[in-house]
């Protein structure tokens, strides 16, 4: 098994591609031990010392490190990823294929009158933000929609990275303002 191995904008994300489907279902962030908990791949990513967090895609494992160098932590991790493919063991310890997305959904905000405004701007986050964001080894979901504002959920790669602003600000945000006239300014959450 060859797992490959790219940089990501956030200096502190790595992102391995073992070759094969990780997740099918969207994305799941575990950004702490507990999360990781649902996992039993996550959770030996987590017994390597400085990891901080994981992140599954459909075709990636985003790990974030809280400290430590790469060159140190890297043959942990390919030998963790390697060592759950040919296991066979599933990804999560209930064998589901749950994601953050039910949760993320059920915690929207957003005025009903705003309906329409909110599906367009979910429209766009889906067909271009998160494609994009997903190469980088990150996440992006939309959490609410109020006076103008739309607030974001950063996953992966994309939380705490240094270009997440710029990302958010000139990239996000002017899309959004551009196809939606209602939108005036995009925050994370």
């Amino acid at each position: 098994m060859f797992i490959q191995t790219e940089t990501t904008p956030n200096p502190a994300t790595l992102k391995f591609l073992p070759g094969k489907p990780v997740f099918e279902a969207g994305t799941l962030d575990m950004p702490t031990r507990e999360a990781a908990a649902q996992s039993p791949l996550a959770e030996k990513l987590f017994d390597i010392a400085n990891v901080g967090g994981v992140m599954f895609g459909a075709d990636f494992i985003s790990v974030t490190k809280s400290d430590g160098d790469w060159q140190q932590m890297k043959p942990a991790i390919l030998g963790a990823i390697m060592e759950h493919y040919m296991s066979g063991a599933p990804l999560l310890a209930d064998g589901t294929a749950g994601n953050d997305e039910a949760s993320d959904e059920e915690d929207e905000f957003f005025n009903e009158a705003d309906a329409d405004t909110v599906a367009t701007i979910k429209d766009l986050i889906e067909t271009r933000v998160r494609p994009a964001v997903a190469n980088d080894g990150g996440d992006i979901t939309f959490r609410g929609f109020k006076d103008g504002i739309v607030y974001l959920n950063m996953k992966g790669s994309c939380a705490g990275c240094p270009s997440s602003t710029a990302t958010l600000q000139h990239g996000i945000q002017n899309l959004l303002k551009h196809f939606v006239p209602d939108v005036v300014e995009v925050r994370p959450m």
